[in-house]
């Protein structure tokens, strides 16, 4: 298969706009019906996700093993959709037809060959991933809200205790499922390490126009049982034999995993004694945000390895550090340590300009790769798949 050829097609393709996903959604619902139950009632949200991710990455067959991990996550987490073998293969029939609708007389036999060659092998390795895993894990896991505060008028933090064992790292998320949005699936990261009695707390904002967060913050209630999907990604995850010590960089309730890996950390200084020291920087952009500041400066004054800075953008009458977080961090990227960056596109993609420019190594510096481009990158991307999956 030639790359090229295949990333000159989508990029003609993508051209067109809002009509691809359309086209592809309308295709796929009349010849396949029995998929649409599959898929949330409003198509709002999803229209573009899985167009745009499926061609970005069969356009990138060239790369393919550089994104087997990526795919076989992809392929293991499908499952929480019920999606079996054989809708991959009304998946690439629509896909074909959509290509073979926007390219025209551009659409020969050797090009749809090579596509149907990369389907075939991303295909493969998602189902493989999936059958492997429902071995030893379920599709889903359910689980009961077992606490909720409103901290704010858009923010909730929750508390939700899986049924059965849950196993994930700080720094990793999970997707959920709430009752009140069937079917729309969205990420969040737990704000603590593992616990004995299976419990994870979740960091919930609502995100303008965003159906899920909206019902999270303002209709879930104790004693409703959501959905969990397995957990993924482990670049915001901390390695006990790494010593380096860390500079934590939070945008929002980006600092939900963060807060994970710091009682992880703490968990390991009151076993050994020891262990990298931690900065933690809050960026928000009121003070009222700040939402778990005291339990923050609770920590900064019981645990000498931890220090606590808030950081706010917006508000002129703020007495202490103003400006943008990744500004006021690269102040502090010191020879020697890493970064941890979570938060919102905007605000990572600054901080990580700001972090290297400072001269910090991008090799030092870890976020989340489901949702931004790579640290020498001047913008940052649009997710793949998990676009709006915070909403």
């Amino acid at each position: 298969m030639t790359a090229r050829d295949l990333q000159d097609s989508w990029d003609r393709v993508t051209r067109h706009g809002e009509k691809v996903p359309l086209y592809f959604y309308s295709y796929i619902f009349v010849s396949h019906p029995e998929v649409r139950s599959m898929f949330p009632l409003s198509m709002a949200s999803q229209r573009d996700k899985f167009v745009s991710a499926l061609g970005r990455i069969v356009s990138h067959a060239d790369r393919i093993e550089d994104d087997a991990d990526f795919l076989r996550h992809l392929g293991r987490d499908h499952r929480k959709f019920a999606v079996v073998a054989e809708h991959y293969d009304a998946v690439g029939a629509s896909l074909c037809a959509t290509l073979k609708h926007f390219l025209g007389p551009a659409w020969d036999e050797d090009l749809a060959a090579q596509w149907t060659a990369a389907y075939q092998v991303i295909a493969r390795i998602m189902v493989e991933a999936a059958e492997t895993s429902s071995e030893s894990t379920p599709d889903w896991w359910d689980a009961d809200v077992v606490s909720l505060e409103r901290r704010t008028v858009d923010l909730t933090l929750l508390t939700v205790r899986p049924r059965i064992a849950f196993a994930y790292l700080p720094g990793q998320s999970l997707s959920m499922e709430i009752p009140q949005r069937p079917r729309q699936w969205r990420y969040y990261s737990p704000a603590n390490a593992p616990r004995q009695d299976g419990s994870i707390d979740l960091h919930v904002q609502q995100i303008d126009g965003g159906q899920v967060s909206m019902a999270v913050v303002r209709s879930l209630e104790v004693g409703d049982t959501v959905k969990l999907g397995a957990p993924v990604g482990e670049r915001l995850t901390w390695r006990a034999d790494d010593p380096s010590d860390l500079l934590m960089i939070a945008g929002g309730t980006g600092l939900a995993p963060l807060r994970a890996v710091i009682e992880q950390i703490s968990q390991a200084w009151a076993r050994s004694g020891s262990g990298p020291r931690v900065h933690l920087l809050h960026g928000v952009r009121m003070p009222w945000h700040l939402y778990d500041r005291p339990r923050l400066r609770e920590l900064a004054d019981s645990r000498p390895w931890f220090d606590y800075t808030e950081v706010v953008s917006d508000d002129a009458s703020y007495p202490g550090t103003r400006g943008k977080v990744g500004t006021v961090a690269a102040r502090q990227a010191l020879h020697g340590r890493k970064a941890m960056v979570c938060g919102g596109p905007e605000m990572v993609g600054h901080t990580l300009r700001e972090l290297t420019s400072a001269g910090m190594h991008p090799e030092h510096i870890t976020y989340e790769h489901f949702y931004y481009a790579a640290a020498d990158q001047q913008t940052v991307a649009a997710p793949l798949t998990r676009s709006g999956d915070t909403r």
